[in-house]
C-alpha cells in the first residue's frame, strides 16, 4: 500500500536512489534560493519533462498535487492579503514544483531501494547513537504517507459532498484522522509481523 512506485525502464528508473535523493535535495535547495517566480516555472517544466521521459504521464504528474490543491488554494489566498498575490503564486508554484519533484521520485524509486540509500548515506552517524535503519525506514514511510494521506483525504471528501456534508470541516476531518490512525496501525502490525527489527 505505501509504495507508490511505478515499474519502468527508464534511465531514471534504473538511476541509483541514493543519487536521485541527493538530486532532490539539490533541486528542493535550489527552488527555496530562488526568489524568481520563471526560475520556478522553468523548474516546474523540467519536472513535468521527467515524467513523460520516465514513461509517467500528465495525469500521474497532476496527481502528485491534486490532494494538496486546496492547501495550496489557503496559502495563496493568505500571501494574497498579507503581502502581495504575485509572492502568494510564487509560494504555491514553489511547493506544487517540490510536490511534483517528490512524487517522482517516489514513482521511479522503489521503497526498499529508498531505505537502503537511506541507511547507508547516514552510516556515519552510528557512532553518536543514531540508528540508520530507523531514520531510513521513518524518511521512507514519511515520503509515502503524505500521497496516501492525500488519497484519503480526497476520497473523504468526495464520500461527504455525495451526502452534502462537503462544507463541515469536522465531516471531513475526522474521518480522514480514523482512516490515518488505522493505516499507520496496518503499517505497524505488517512490520511486526515481518519481524522488523531495525
Amino acid at each position: 500500500m505505501l509504495d507508490l512506485y511505478s515499474p519502468g525502464t527508464s534511465r531514471l528508473h534504473r538511476a541509483r536512489a541514493g543519487w536521485k535523493l541527493l538530486a532532490l535535495m539539490a533541486f528542493g535547495t535550489a527552488i527555496f534560493l530562488t526568489d524568481t517566480l520563471w526560475h520556478v516555472l522553468a523548474a516546474g517544466g523540467v519536472v513535468v519533462a521527467l515524467f513523460l521521459l520516465s514513461g509517467l504521464t500528465l495525469r500521474q504528474a497532476w496527481a502528485q498535487v491534486r490532494p494538496a490543491i486546496w492547501i495550496l488554494a489557503i496559502l495563496f489566498v493568505v500571501q494574497g492579503i498579507i503581502n502581495s498575490w504575485a509572492l502568494g503564486a510564487f509560494v504555491v508554484a514553489r511547493f506544487a514544483v517540490l510536490l511534483t519533484a517528490a512524487g517522482l521520485l517516489t514513482l521511479t524509486t522503489r521503497a526498499s531501494d529508498m531505505i537502503d540509500a537511506i541507511t547507508f548515506g547516514l552510516g556515519f552517524l552510528r557512532p553518536v547513537g543514531v540508528n540508520p535503519a530507523k531514520v531510513g525506514l521513518t524518511f521512507s514511510l514519511a515520503l509515502r504517507f503524505i500521497p496516501v494521506l492525500g488519497q484519503i483525504t480526497q476520497e473523504v471528501r468526495e464520500a461527504q459532498k455525495a451526502r452534502g456534508l462537503e462544507r463541515s470541516l469536522i465531516a471531513v476531518a475526522l474521518p480522514v484522522a480514523i482512516r490515518t490512525i488505522k493505516m499507520a496501525d496496518d503499517v505497524a502490525d505488517a512490520i511486526d509481523a515481518r519481524g522488523y527489527r531495525p
